[in-house]
């Protein structure tokens, strides 16, 4: 149960709530919009299937930079884990803790970008950086308190999905939405290349929604049963999560005309869908709702991040210091605290958000060369135990590859400007990594 709230709690943060809006001005019809949700759901699944394989092999901190290093070399790890600390990881904590400071202040005025305390530092920036170092704090404690929260808030979070499709479905069918989306159900759409395009394109939002589920492999280390239970959780967590973002994604469409959806105040849809329902009480019922997901997201995400930092710092790669774990409760927290204190300074800057939306080819580059691993590792390593083997091998990692590598190609075309600059960040790692490696040598 841990480790699936782990893979649940990570996925889970404010994507969810948010991006149907801009996911809809982009395919342009209902039909679209549901096909590029139902799209992200069986490529994450595949590749959650595909992960197990791995997971269950080498049962390691450090998780996805192991599989990469052992299949490809230290260079492409290292290149994972730099990406990982430079935004990645530490880009999203940031993200997130901004977006529960932004909630909170719908219940504390106070909290505001506009309230400032210093030049450029506002009172919704010193919530984020408190809420970061509250967690950190509580994951040093050990393993098996950072689970706790992260079970506590999963379940409250899950809960709150679960309410926004029954509400949808039960209480919010509302018969001039439902006509209008579901009789005009593909719109204006035309199928073949342009439909592909524009599910590709428009997939940014949903895979970044469905982002983060790798976090427990991180953790591989500390898992009790780790070669039966991170194939389980992998499984479990992504499965239970892509069905509740459908579900909710249907309860939108139940509740709101598509147009509605698109023109979402501040591209709200969830508190637009609530507001519709239950009326003024919909705005804090939906930031508390908000405030809960984003506070068990950032606490999955600080517990799983340190644990790459830690293993590469065992290899050399990392501060030295980030390999010292401590006595009493076994936790990495010098990595912990250089991710406090890395992600502290990106809620400082102005930038960080953008680079989000940057990194989404980046992150999508690794899962392809992660899965392509499963391949290499079978014919370099064919005598490795392998307790789980990924479901559907040969034919559905190598469709993950071949669809990823679409939507990557697609990324490039049609929105150069978010992935160029993820692949400079990528590139920029080969330089570190050699400098490091040759003052390794030195020593």
């Amino acid at each position: 149960m841990d480790a699936t709230t782990i893979v649940m709690g990570s996925m889970i943060g404010s994507g969810i709530f948010i991006v149907a809006a801009d996911i809809s001005r982009q395919v342009g019809s209902p039909g679209l919009l549901l096909a590029t949700w139902v799209v992200t759901a069986v490529l994450t699944v595949i590749a959650a299937l595909s992960y197990g394989e791995l997971a269950a092999a080498m049962p390691r901190a450090g998780g996805q930079y192991v599989y990469l290093r052992e299949a490809f070399g230290p260079l492409s790890g290292f290149l994972f884990g730099w990406t990982m600390f430079v935004v990645i990881q530490t880009g999203t904590i940031a993200a997130v803790a901004v977006a529960f400071a932004k909630f909170a202040g719908v219940f504390f005025p106070w909290i505001s970008a506009r309230n400032t305390l210093l030049p450029r530092f506002s009172t919704q920036q010193l919530v984020a950086i408190a809420v970061i170092v509250l967690l950190t704090a509580l994951n040093t404690r050990g393993l098996r308190t950072g689970a706790r929260v992260q079970n506590v808030f999963t379940i409250a979070k899950v809960g709150a999905l679960l309410g926004i499709i029954g509400l949808g479905f039960l209480f919010g069918r509302n018969p001039e939405a439902i006509q209008r989306n579901f009789s005009n159900f593909w719109g204006e759409a035309s199928f073949g290349w342009t439909a592909i395009r524009l599910v590709g394109v428009g997939m940014v939002g949903a895979l970044f929604s469905s982002d983060a589920w790798n976090n427990v492999t991180f953790t591989a280390g500390e898992v009790r049963n780790p070669r039966r239970d991170l194939p389980l959780s992998l499984a479990l967590g992504v499965g239970i999560v892509s069905a509740l973002y459908l579900g909710c994604n249907l309860a939108y469409l139940c509740a709101l005309p598509l147009e509605a959806i698109q023109r979402a105040p501040e591209d709200r849809v969830a508190t637009a869908v609530a507001s519709a329902i239950l009326g003024p009480l919909a705005v804090q019922a939906m930031a508390a709702a908000i405030m809960v997901s984003t506070f068990g997201c950032l606490n999955g995400l600080i517990l799983a991040g340190a644990r790459v930092y830690y293993a590469m710092a065992l290899d050399g790669l990392f501060f030295k210091s980030a390999a010292r774990l401590d006595p009493v409760h076994h936790t990495p927290v010098a990595s912990l605290v250089m991710q406090c204190a890395w992600a502290c300074l990106l809620t400082l800057s102005g930038t960080y958000s953008d680079l989000l939306d940057y990194v989404i080819f980046a992150v999508l580059l690794f899962y392809i060369l992660t899965i392509a691993g499963v391949f290499v590792l079978r014919w370099k390593r064919p005598e490795m135990e392998r307790p789980y083997r990924a479901f559907g091998y040969p034919v559905l990692p190598a469709l993950y590859i071949a669809a990823a590598g679409l939507i990557e190609v697609l990324l490039l075309l049609y929105k150069p400007s978010y992935t160029w600059p993820g692949l400079i960040l990528v590139l920029l790692g080969v330089p570190v990594y050699l400098l490091r490696r040759k003052r390794g040598v030195k020593a």
